[in-house]
């Protein structure tokens, strides 16, 4: 755990690099791109290929499909308490989602011309959805309520499977609980190029969402324009803006609860005035690792990824969050409603000492699919919108039309697009005034 001053011009270059964090590699944008090649050149074949050397497991084409009989043995097996406990985080995701659903809007200007624009739902989605050591089955109800409040016609799941060919248990539950019926036992690079690009027995999507390791995001990155995307997801990052009135086990376990993800990439960052809590903070995040038993070895590689940044004021940490534009944004100060209102770049901001980041990853409705690497600054986290497209209308009238030929004509001759002007003149006949 570095401590970091922004007075100390000895840590200004640290403090730069932190706020400047890429996840980008070209090495591995190399790699994915031949795997991407591969199954844009080979398809079916490509990814039976890829799915043997990264995940050993060996699978014919017909094999990718999860069976219905599957999905519904996997729903008949989840325990009463998964179900209860899933349908409840589902029923706050619904609540939260539906306020975001936009609606069609007209404007009629009174001389017979009309504009407006039409909301129409995505016709066909991707999810990936990471498994393995931690199937993330909330990134299922993260991504597949809003596609349905949105009306999306057709939702695929791809998920990386084990060694035995089988995706967890539990996402398939998942998928379902929510009606997803077509999800494929498939991972990595080669899952999303799939998707993307579409095989002999997986069709192609119109988007793709969901978080992933490197090479997923990078694939993503890569297919972007061919394919949509939600956004580029970095490793997970949480920025705690604190005073000298906060509780340090809360900071301590706050900025734990991300690093925890154990990339080694995470950047967790305690922002604050006070030294005195940066010494508690230490002492506390050593006393939980000792109580979780953490090797030597983890504790280091989870330290490594924790941040304090030390300021002179309240204000200056506030900038400093604000130019860091971070994932995850807690507030544990004196009046934190008031301090939060100044937050301006954030995925989420978490208020006060009993809201931290995992209620709004697992439970409280907002969407935890959220801009890292300071695209807060630009983008926002999921919403139902990301699985919709607006479709503009003109509609004119003949008189309405000749009203705006001059002024559509001008134009016309300060671009050099006569061909424009013409497609207008052309509907009044042999008097093209």
């Amino acid at each position: 755990m570095r401590v970091l001053r922004t007075w100390e011009d000895t840590d200004k270059e640290t403090i730069n690099r932190l706020m400047a964090r890429s996840f980008l590699d070209r090495r591995i944008e190399r790699k994915v791109q031949t795997i991407i090649d591969g199954v844009e050149k080979r398809a079916d074949e490509a990814v039976a290929e890829y799915s043997a050397r990264f995940d050993g497991v060996s699978l014919r084409p017909q094999e990718f499909r999860v069976a219905k009989e599957d999905l519904s043995r996997a729903r008949r097996q989840a325990g009463k308490e998964f179900v209860s406990v899933f349908r409840e985080i589902e029923r706050n995701l619904i609540l939260y989602h539906r306020r975001q659903k936009p609606s069609d809007w007209r404007l009629d200007a009174g001389d017979g011309s009309t504009v407006g624009e039409r909301w129409l739902p995505l016709e066909r989605v991707g999810l990936y959805v990471p498994g393995g050591k931690a199937p993330l089955v909330s990134t299922v109800l993260m991504c597949v309520v809003p596609a349905r409040i949105a009306r999306v016609k057709e939702i695929v799941v791809s998920s990386p499977p084990s060694r035995e060919g089988e995706v967890a248990p539990d996402i398939l539950a998942a998928c379902a609980m929510l009606g997803v019926g077509e999800v494929y036992r498939i991972g990595g690079v080669q899952a999303i190029a799939a998707m993307a690009l579409g095989t002999e027995t997986i069709r192609r999507v119109d988007k793709v969402f969901g978080p992933g390791n490197i090479y997923v995001t990078m694939a993503k990155k890569a297919l972007y324009g061919r394919v949509g995307i939600d956004l580029l997801a970095g490793p997970s990052e949480i920025l705690v803006v604190a005073d000298d009135s906060a509780e340090p086990a809360f900071v301590a376990a706050d900025l734990l609860s991300q690093a925890e993800h154990g990339t080694g990439r995470e950047v967790c960052v305690l922002v604050t005035d006070s030294p005195a809590l940066a010494e508690k903070v230490r002492a506390e995040m050593q006393s939980l690792l000792r109580s979780r038993r953490e090797t030597a070895l983890a504790a280091k590689k989870l330290l490594a990824t924790v941040f304090v940044v030390l300021t002179r004021n309240q204000d200056e940490a506030l900038e400093f969050a604000n130019e860091f534009a971070a994932e995850h944004v807690e507030i544990l100060t004196r009046k934190a409603s008031s301090v939060a209102r100044r937050i301006k770049n954030a995925g989420a901001v978490f208020v006060g000492n009993y809201s931290p980041v995992p209620l709004g990853d697992f439970y409280a409705g907002p969407n935890h699919v959220l801009p890292t690497g300071g695209a807060a600054r630009f983008l926002s986290g999921l919403s139902v919108v990301d699985f919709m497209k607006r479709v503009s209308f003109v509609s004119y009238t003949k008189k309405s039309l000749q009203q705006a030929l001059p002024l559509v004509a001008k134009m016309g001759q300060v671009e050099g697009l006569q061909g424009h002007v013409e497609a207008v003149r052309i509907r009044f006949g042999k008097d093209r005034t």
